[in-house]
């Protein structure tokens, strides 16, 4: 069936994928929809494939549809207030936490191995920060061949990186260089780019559900042990530090306390569907 609040869950992923440090998947976890979007992927190739794209299709749309007109919306804000627009990140992922720990029953699956899991984890994504991303690059003017072969891979390492929680997709496209490109291509209605793109995303995702759908069905405890490290480390790179500025932290702290009301509102909501269900 139709599931026309996907679309308001599919923008909310694609804001996400815009910034730099957030992960969509890791919305996807808080919207409560991650496994049926790995599983609607992997599946877009299987005789129930009419089901999955129904389910994909109002996602699809969201993410287009913010990734199109509310990219200039979240290039305002990180110029103008990225102190408060990550404080209400954190909030989101920090409140997600519990909800991921619970839904595992950590405190009789985890074995010591888990934990070490969780924590490389956590390091692995933390460590990130030590690669310096403050100086962009400059916007890529007359494209060349090469130039369409950087921007292809770049999406598709930064869509497995958009499926993974805790990696930003758009953290990818800064290592690579191409993060102001894409954002003004978004901006600006550049078809070449956001083709090419798109392309390397599609097949990125595809790929990728595949490898996590095996994790899960294999290793789910071991799975959920990484993918909370990566949530946990991603903290670390969101974190914006802290103005001197008092109505500024005020702001910040009523931006961080939404965002964790909201990750529990939605683990709430998600968990009423599935008892009614």
């Amino acid at each position: 069936m139709f599931q026309w609040s996907n679309i308001l869950k599919g923008m909310t992923m694609g804001i996400s994928d815009l910034i730099p440090g957030v992960s969509g998947g890791t919305i996807a976890l808080v919207l409560g929809i991650y496994q049926s979007l790995i599983a609607a992927i992997n599946g877009l190739f299987s005789k129930q494939w009419k089901k999955h794209v129904i389910f994909l299709i109002p996602l699809g749309l969201g993410i287009v549809c913010a990734l199109l007109t509310i990219s200039h919306l979240v290039e305002w804000l990180l110029a103008r207030y990225p102190q408060p627009t990550f404080f209400f990140f954190l909030g989101l992922i920090i409140g997600i936490i519990p909800t991921l720990l619970k839904d595992i029953n950590y405190k009789q699956t985890f074995t010591p191995f888990h934990y070490v899991l969780l924590v490389m984890g956590a390091v692995l994504v933390a460590a990130t920060i030590l690669v310096k991303d403050n100086e962009m690059t400059a916007i890529m003017s007359s494209l060349g061949q090469s130039d369409y072969v950087l921007l292809f891979f770049a999406g598709w390492l930064a869509s497995s990186a958009m499926i993974l929680p805790g990696i930003s997709g758009s953290f990818i496209f800064l290592l690579l260089g191409v993060y102001p490109t894409v954002i003004n291509a978004l901006s600006t209605l550049n078809l070449h780019v956001i083709i090419t793109v798109g392309a390397g995303i599609s097949i990125g995702l595809v790929l990728t559900s595949k490898l996590i759908t095996f994790l899960l069905s294999k290793f789910k405890t071991g799975t959920y042990a990484v993918m909370i490290g990566f949530i946990i480390g991603s903290i670390v790179v969101i974190y914006p530090g802290i103005s001197g500025d008092s109505f500024l932290f005020f702001i910040s702290v009523l931006a961080f306390i939404t965002g964790g009301l909201s990750a529990y509102l939605l683990s709430y909501i998600e968990l009423k569907k599935t008892v009614v269900k």
